[in-house]
């Protein structure tokens, strides 16, 4: 076994995992189901089937099959560009002067710039099986639109997104790359549909969330004959499909014997946390291992640590399931910060049961001291990282400086899950010193938590 680890591990094309992981199977305390929104009763195919597509649908009702075969077609897409490196952060530590290890599993190394193309190509190619016109969905920082407008012009299909505002307009060069791929996009909350117009009538200067877009998305595909509904995070389907991430992650530790103290990840609604931890978190399920893992979050939309854990829509609007997840209630519209993707007010079933049951820690930290960590970073190991990836960042540099302190040799692992090369405006905002904290007051939050749904 080789002891000296390069500045990159790669794996081997045939090392690519050929299938999915589904952490639901391990674990001893089942998500909660998610409860059709008119009777309160736990969803049926039949519920799903108007919304999502049909093998999307018994993936997200599963939870007891371990593994999914992935489809030959989706390897052969993922083959483009992966396997994503593993990437030993040397500099980094060095410029730390910590004697922590650090590594970074980088998803940017594709057109869409994120780890969002993973998921994206999967729901693709199951609305393609189906014979479907189209589908709709939402974006945030708009690293999810990207990645399904490239899924949906590989298979021909037509693609409607709903931008959340303050990303449409902070994210011009987003939208075209979206525009270029074929894809139709609408600032959300919008006047073309019934919940949008709700929503602008009760919030006339809002800048949106992506609470308001799913739900904007969900009417327009249910509106149109042929069209079905995908999403980029929160649904059991999506963080499946993101355990790629993971599963090559802990390839190419053990490629090298390396076993991570901590391993860190961004959290906004769910994929990239939990497609990066859910190998290990399966280990932890089966006795196997144990590790530090953190969720970071951004202080302005706190669902882990100062959400509750209940039932509750996962859109603005009210039309879509409820889930038992931690949100900060539907009807929260969080302030709008440069970290789009992580605008969410709930968090993934999976992950609110796990964090629930002590498998992991939450943090939050405010936007100001996420792009002091992404600018050192950029410094350093030359890439530019999204603010969602930022999140990570700053607390693997502070995990790093306690070993720094303690003089203990830890191996830490991150989750960079895209570039930031789009979000320019927040970079400008920062390097001028005209970004600032805008974190939620308790009685702000208590408003919209007084609004969860009634379920016994």
């Amino acid at each position: 076994m080789k002891t000296e680890v390069p500045y990159k591990i790669y794996l081997d094309e045939s090392e690519i995992p050929t299938q999915w992981y589904n952490v639901r199977a391990d674990m001893k305390n089942k998500p909660a189901p998610l409860l059709n929104p008119a009777t309160l009763q736990p969803l049926t195919m039949d519920d799903l089937r108007p919304i999502f597509c049909e093998e999307l649908n018994k993936q997200e009702l599963d939870n007891d099959t371990p593994y999914f075969d992935i489809p030959e077609e989706i390897q052969k897409f993922y083959r483009m560009y992966r396997p994503s490196p593993l990437v030993r952060a040397y500099f980094l530590e060095k410029a730390l002067g910590t004697p922590a290890k650090i590594f970074y599993k980088f998803e940017g190394n594709n057109t869409s710039g994120s780890h969002k193309l993973n998921s994206a190509i999967a729901q693709a190619y199951y609305a393609k099986q189906q014979g479907l016109k189209g589908v709709t969905t939402e974006t945030g920082a708009g690293q999810w639109g990207t990645a399904l407008s490239m899924a949906c012009a590989y298979f021909g299909l037509d693609c409607q997104v709903y931008m959340v505002k303050c990303s449409y307009e902070q994210k011009p060069f987003r939208r075209e790359v979206m525009r270029t791929y074929g894809a139709r996009i609408t600032p959300s909350p919008s006047m073309t549909t019934q919940v949008g117009r709700k929503i602008l009538s009760e919030h006339p200067d809002t800048t949106g969330s992506l609470g308001c877009a799913i739900s904007e998305a969900v009417e327009s595909a249910l509106s149109q004959e042929g069209y079905r509904y995908v999403l980029g995070s929160v649904l059991n389907q999506v963080l499946l499909h993101q355990t790629i991430i993971g599963l090559e992650t802990k390839r190419a530790l053990d490629k090298y014997g390396i076993k991570p103290d901590i391993i860190i990840g961004c959290a906004g609604g769910g994929s990239n946390l939990g497609g990066l931890i859910s190998p290990f978190v399966g280990e932890m399920l089966r006795g196997e291992n144990e590790y530090k893992i953190i969720a970071v979050e951004p202080a302005s939309c706190p669902s882990f640590t100062r959400g509750k854990f209940a039932y509750d829509f996962c859109d603005t609007g009210m039309i879509c399931p409820l889930a038992k997840m931690y949100t900060l209630g539907s009807q929260f519209i969080p302030s709008a910060n440069h970290a789009g993707g992580l605008r969410f007010h709930g968090m993934s079933t999976i992950l609110s049961q796990l964090y629930h049951d002590g498998l992991f820690e939450a943090r939050s930290v405010e936007q100001t001291s996420i792009f002091e960590a992404a600018t050192q970073f950029a410094r350093v190991e030359g890439i530019l990282p999204a603010p969602e990836s930022s999140h990570a960042i700053r607390v693997a540099i502070d995990e790093a400086l306690k070993c720094k302190e303690t003089g203990e040799e830890k191996t830490i692992v991150f989750g960079l899950t895209g570039t930031g090369y789009f979000d320019l405006y927040a970079y400008e905002a920062f390097n001028n010193h005209t970004m600032s904290d805008i974190i939620p007051s308790d009685d702000t939050i208590a408003q919209a938590l007084a609004k969860l749904p009634k379920v016994d």
